[in-house]
C-alpha cells in the first residue's frame, strides 16, 4: 500500500489501514498535486461552456439575492461579460481550487497540529497531519468528478450532493432550506475519513474526533443560513 493508486484506493475502501500505511511514510506532495490537478482541470473545464459560464452568473445573481443584494440588468449583465471571458476560465478554477485544496489542508492542517499535540499525550509531525489532511481529500476530489457532469446535465454550478436535494418541498429562501444547502454529503463523508486518520495518528477515539469535526461543521452551516436570514434573502 505505498504506491500513490493503491493509496488513494485505500483510503475510499479501507481507510483505516491505508492511514496507518500513509502515517509510517507521510508523502503528501503527491497526492495534494493530484488532487489539487482534478479538481482544477474539473472546474477549468466546465467553465469553459457556456453551460457553466451561465451556471456561474446564476450562481452569483442567487448568491447576492440571499445575502439581501439586488441585481440589475446592468450588473447582471457584467457578471455575464465576466464569466464569458477568457482569462477568467483560467484565473476563477484556480483560485478556488487553490482556496479548497492546498490551503484548506495546508490550514486546517496546521490548525490540527497545534490544538491536538497540546491536548493528548501523543505527539505527531505536521508532515503526518498534513499527509493526513491530504489523503482525506481524495474525498473532495472525487466530489467534484462526481458533481462536475451532473452540474453540466442541470446546468447548475449549485451542488447536487447538498441534503437539500432531497427535500425539494421546501421553499428555497427557508432558513431551513438554506441550512440544508450548506450540509454536503461529500463533505461528511470527508469528516468521517479525516476523523479516521487524526485518529489512527494520535491514537484517539474516531467517534468523538467525528463528532467534534461534524459539530463544526453543523455549527458553520448554521452560522451561514442565519447571515443568509438576518441580511434579509429572497433567494
Amino acid at each position: 500500500m505505498n504506491s500513490l493508486p493503491g493509496r488513494v484506493y485505500g483510503v475510499i475502501r479501507r481507510p483505516r489501514a491505508t492511514f496507518a500505511a500513509i502515517i509510517a511514510a507521510p508523502a503528501w506532495a503527491p497526492v495534494l498535486i493530484g488532487t489539487t490537478l482534478i479538481t482544477f482541470a474539473c472546474s477549468a473545464g466546465f467553465l469553459w461552456t457556456q453551460v457553466g459560464q451561465q451556471a456561474l452568473v446564476d450562481q452569483w445573481e442567487r448568491t447576492a439575492l440571499a445575502f439581501g443584494q439586488t441585481v440589475d440588468d446592468a450588473q447582471y449583465s457584467r457578471m455575464e461579460q465576466t464569466a464569458a471571458s477568457g482569462r477568467f476560465h483560467i484565473l476563477y478554477p484556480a483560485a478556488t481550487t487553490l482556496a479548497s485544496g492546498p490551503a484548506l489542508a495546508f490550514g486546517c492542517a496546521a490548525l490540527l497540529y497545534v490544538i491536538l499535540n497540546r491536548t493528548t499525550r501523543h505527539r505527531a509531525s505536521y508532515a503526518q497531519v498534513l499527509a493526513v489532511m491530504c489523503y482525506a481529500g481524495v474525498i473532495l476530489a472525487l466530489r467534484q468528478v462526481v458533481a462536475t457532469p451532473v452540474d453540466y446535465l442541470r446546468e447548475s454550478i449549485a451542488s447536487p450532493t447538498t441534503l437539500v436535494q432531497f427535500f425539494t418541498m421546501l421553499d428555497e429562501a427557508s432558513p431551513v432550506a438554506r441550512f440544508l444547502g450548506v450540509i454536503d454529503l461529500f463533505v461528511v463523508w470527508w469528516i468521517v475519513v479525516l476523523a479516521i486518520g487524526i485518529s489512527v495518528l494520535y491514537e484517539r477515539p474516531t467517534r468523538r474526533l467525528a463528532l467534534v469535526f461534524a459539530g463544526a461543521y453543523v455549527a458553520l452551516a448554521f452560522l451561514v443560513a442565519l447571515a443568509m436570514a438576518v441580511s434579509g434573502g429572497t433567494a
